[in-house]
Formats: C-alpha cells, structure tokens, sequence
C-alpha cells in the first residue's frame, strides 16, 4: 500500500523532469539558432563589405583608366592642331613655290613671245634714191616711167580692211600679275573673276594656260572641287603641251580626294607619274600614293 501511495509521487517527478529537459532542449536550439543566424549575418556583412571593396576598387580604376584616357585624348589633340598647323605651313609653302614657279614660267614664255614676234617682223627695206638726170627727174627712160604710171593708174585702190587690235605685251602681263596678285593675297574669288576676264580678253596668249590653271587653283581655295576639276581638265583638253598639265592632274586628284573618292585619286596620281614621270609634279604624286597605301 505504502508503495502505491509513492507512485504518484514518482511519477510527478518523471514528468517535471521531462518538462525540465524539454526547456533546456529548446534554449539549446534557440541559441544554435541564433549563432547560426549570426554566422550567416556575419557572412552577408562581409560580402557586402567584399562587393563594396571591390566596387571601390573597380572605380577607382575605372576613374585611373577615365583620367589615363582623359589624358591620351589631350596628347592626341596637341598632336592634331600640331600637324593642322604643320598642314597649314606646307600649303601656304607650296602655294608660294607655285608663285615663284608661274613668275618665272610666264617671263621666260612672255621673252619667248616677244622674241618670236620680233623674229617673225619682215626687216625695213632701204631703197636708195634715183639719181636725177639732166632734166631733173630719174635717170630711167621716160617710157618706162609712162609705164609704170599706167600700170599703177590701172590697179584699183584697194578697200581698206578692219584688222583686229594686236595684244600689247606690257598690257597683257599687266593684266595678268593683277589677277595672279589676288591669288597671292587669299583673294580667291578675285582671283578667279580676273583670270577668266583675261583668258576671254587675250584667248591666244602665251600665259593663257597657266591663267586657266590658276583658275581651277581658285576653285580648289573656295572648296569648289568639281568646278576646280573641271577647269583643269579644260586646261588639259585645250592646251594639252602646256607645262602645266602635270600640276592640273595633280590638283584634280587632290580635289577627288577631298570629295572623299581616294580610287580615282589614286588613278590620277598614277596617270601623273605614268605620263609626266621626269616632272616636280610626279614626285608629288608618288609621296601621295605612299599615304594612302
């Protein structure tokens, strides 16, 4: 009897036990919990503080790779405004060299005009004067004398015919140093009224040639490219042994070049070189076309 009475008793101390060991499982698994959810907190936070380290790093040299490129860029300019400078001085020098070659050209070609011309001028006849006779006339026969009077009388006078005003030569080369100053000054469009005035006011002139020249060359200075290659290819068609053909071809490629068309303006140089080889104009031509291989 005393041992059923102890039962009850045991078996209230089993179960709060149990309660007991319950609790102390849970707080056991709470704080597993919690240091795991610490741990893995832990490992967020430090990729977290990984990526911004390495967003940082990556600007920074994003940023040391904009200032480098910043930096390529400005040498890069300087570079081209040096060579758009060095561009500028070698067209203004090679404008000057036409300058002083046309100069030269158009006195040797006036001289050679003026000197055909002087050629080609009958020399004056002397005639020595007859003789008087006794009566105070020619010593030749009166006969003869009646004759030539006759045949005189019978000519008819002739209808006098208009002729065309001869060019003068100071005239002419005057005219055409005011055109060719222009040009020399930048006065393009001055340049290129005054050397079509005089090709239409002296059409057979020596110089007619290098005028049409510098015609085309007016229009390249005013960007007008097709009308500066066909100005030079007019020069090339009218007066096809004028020395400046070769110098034609070479500012008609030039001008293609310009318009974008670099295949024909490699066709022209080659022409150039193919045709006037011995030429100052061929060895133009063969430094361009090593510049656009």
């Amino acid at each position: 009897m005393r041992g059923l009475a102890l039962l009850p008793a045991l078996l209230l101390t089993g179960v709060c036990h149990a309660g007991l060991f319950t609790d102390d499982e849970a707080h056991k698994k709470i704080s597993d919990m919690q240091q795991q959810n610490a741990q893995q907190q832990n490992k967020v936070e430090a990729r977290f503080a990984g990526l911004e380290s390495a967003q940082r790093a990556q600007g920074m040299e994003m940023l040391s790779q904009t200032e480098a490129l910043k930096s390529e860029l400005g040498k890069l300019r300087g570079q081209l405004e040096v060579q758009a400078h060095d561009i500028e001085n070698l067209q203004k020098r090679q404008r000057d060299l036409y300058v002083d070659v046309d100069t030269r050209l158009r006195q040797l070609e006036t001289a050679a005009a003026t000197a055909a011309a002087a050629a080609a001028a009958p020399p004056p006849v002397e005639e020595s004067p007859p003789k008087p006779g006794k009566d105070g006339k020619s010593g030749k026969d009166k006969k003869s004398s009646a004759k030539a009077n006759a045949a005189v009388a019978a000519v008819p006078a002739p209808v006098p015919v208009p002729k065309t005003a001869e060019a003068d030569p100071a005239e002419e080369a005057k005219t055409y140093d005011a055109a060719f100053n222009l040009f020399r000054s930048g006065n393009y469009q001055g340049a290129l009224t005054a050397f079509q005035a005089f090709n239409q006011a002296y059409p057979k002139s020596p110089l007619a040639a290098s005028a049409q020249y510098w015609i085309g060359n007016s229009h390249f200075n005013l960007k007008d490219f097709r009308s500066a290659i066909a100005s030079q290819q007019e020069l090339i068609s009218q007066y096809p042994k004028s020395p400046k053909v070769p110098d034609a071809l070479l500012n008609i490629a030039t001008c293609q070049q310009s318009m974008g068309d670099a295949g024909t303006a490699k066709k022209t140089l080659e022409d150039v070189l193919a045709r006037y080889p011995l030429s100052d104009a061929a060895d133009k031509a063969k430094h361009r076309l090593e510049m656009l291989k």
